[in-house]
């Protein structure tokens, strides 16, 4: 039974995060830490930014809410290999298909939509509006950024990030660390590594 939890970052994305959670889990304690000392003190929501302790001080459980997919996977590794489990915040304004499947530290935002067998790795961000539809598989440390919609079927792999309204078609494939620009529409697979952008989306980087 979740008692005692914690949320790492106390950013823009730790304040929609923490809202979620107060929202799913009214009931249940929640300490909100930060290891930007400048942060240690000051006003967060209705909380205080805690400062950083050793590991074994914080709670059993709790959450990653870090913008950057490298640093969320920095973190992650940290604190499973220090015990700690990773749980996802699903937002109750979320709509999650009962056969969608996501592994430990996702976050789904108000709004979003997961559909039918839909798969998200670990610590994936479905922020606010986005929409990832039927089987539609999504690698490790993802973030799909506000109102983008993901079509049937589309693969993503990790640590990438797709821009706020992006559209990707049905079936497009998508390699690691792509950064798909705001608005975007990509009508063909991205190799890894790749940044594009427009309509239709286009490489920035060859």
């Amino acid at each position: 039974m979740l008692t005692d939890t914690f949320i790492l970052g106390a950013g823009g994305h730790g304040k929609v995060v923490y809202d979620a959670f107060c929202r799913a889990y009214p009931d249940v304690n929640v300490q909100v830490w930060d290891d930007n000392l400048e942060l240690s003190g000051s006003v967060f929501l209705d909380k205080q930014i805690l400062a950083p302790v050793a590991v074994e001080k914080l709670p059993t459980m709790g959450h990653i809410a870090i913008g950057d997919g490298v640093v969320r996977e920095r973190w992650f590794d940290f604190l499973t290999n220090n015990s700690r489990q990773l749980i996802s915040v699903l937002h109750p304004d979320a709509i999650i298909s009962k056969w969608s499947v996501f592994e430990d530290g996702c976050f789904i935002a108000a709004g979003a939509v997961l559909g039918p067998n839909a798969s998200l790795g670990k610590s994936i961000i479905v922020n606010h509006g986005a929409v990832v539809d039927h089987d539609c598989i999504i690698g490790a440390y993802t973030h799909i950024a506000p109102n983008a919609t993901l079509g049937g079927g589309v693969k993503i792999g990790k640590q990438c990030l797709i821009g706020a309204g992006a559209i990707l078609l049905p079936g497009v494939r998508i390699g690691d660390s792509v950064i798909v620009g705001a608005g975007a529409v990509v009508v063909k697979d991205i190799s890894s590594g790749k940044t594009v952008y427009g309509v239709p989306a286009k490489c920035l980087n060859g």
